[in-house]
């Protein structure tokens, strides 16, 4: 009788569901954690234009925060009187569920300090070569509190109609002293189309006394114009420093600093964003 081997049987392998499944589980925690919904949740940033300028002063800007995940908002400011422009853009703030992060440009600077007011989701102020009042001055008030602004002397004015009759008074800047004025470190080619369509600001609104302002209860950042020939540097300082804003400068950027210096004016805003979690 010949001998055979006998054949070994083995059974087939099968995965290691319990491994899997363990694994499965710890990703959902990860996943279902405070620290993971924090970082999907990012604070809606509203950026208010200033005077002379309109909501497309802050397209690089906001193409930069929206890469970054954040819903951005840029509404027209109406420049018309400081009341009725915060009360504007309270009414879009009222619209907003979650946490927001005000910016404000020049007059915005006014307008966001006297909007946030009543709104407790508003967790930052955002001041980018902006005017942060105290109560009853007017950005008239601050601009000439320094020497230094080219603004007095390149203004032409222009009457409007009001509603309820009677006229107001609109402020261009001079086409011929725009860039001088108001955006020196762009090309020329640049600060002629922004002369020719910028928005005028009424005289009233430039004019107007802020109310209590909202700088001294919420956290404030400041980004100084070194070169600003509008809002003189040392006004800009002055006013970060009595905010107590947490404040950066770039020396040669112009007035328009989001236009010309953006990634800087991002990096600003992103950093009160991340100061609101």
């Amino acid at each position: 009788m010949s001998a055979h081997a006998s054949p070994q049987t083995s059974r087939p392998s099968r995965p290691a569901i319990p491994i899997l499944l363990a694994v499965l589980a710890i990703l959902l925690t990860a996943l279902s954690t405070p620290a993971a919904a924090s970082t999907a949740a990012k604070p809606t940033v509203v950026l208010v234009h200033g005077a002379f300028a309109d909501a497309s002063s802050w397209n690089k800007v906001a193409a930069r925060l929206q890469g970054a995940g954040y819903p951005v908002i840029a509404p027209a400011n109406p420049l018309r009187d400081l009341a009725g422009d915060s009360a504007y853009l309270s009414s879009i703030v009222s619209t907003i569920d979650g946490p927001v992060v005000l910016v404000g440009h020049s007059y915005g600077g006014a307008v966001i300090s006297n909007a946030a007011t009543g709104h407790p989701n508003v967790k930052a102020l955002v001041f980018i070569a902006a005017f942060a009042p105290e109560e009853a001055e007017s950005a008239l008030d601050l601009t000439g509190k320094f020497p230094g602004s080219q603004l007095p002397t390149s203004l032409i004015t222009r009457q409007y109609p009001l509603p309820g009759g009677g006229t107001g008074t609109d402020a261009y800047i001079d086409p011929a002293a725009f860039r001088a004025a108001f955006a020196a470190d762009l090309p020329a080619r640049d600060t002629a189309l922004m002369a020719a369509t910028q928005r005028p600001a009424a005289l009233a609104a430039l004019g107007s006394p802020s109310g209590p302002p909202a700088w001294k209860t919420i956290p404030s950042w400041y980004l100084v114009a070194g070169a600003d020939q509008a809002i003189p540097p040392a006004a800009q300082r002055f006013m970060a420093g009595r905010a107590d804003a947490h404040t950066s400068e770039v020396r040669d950027a112009s007035h328009v600093i989001m236009i010309s210096r953006p990634d800087a004016t991002t990096a600003v805003i992103t950093a009160a964003a991340r100061a609101t979690r």
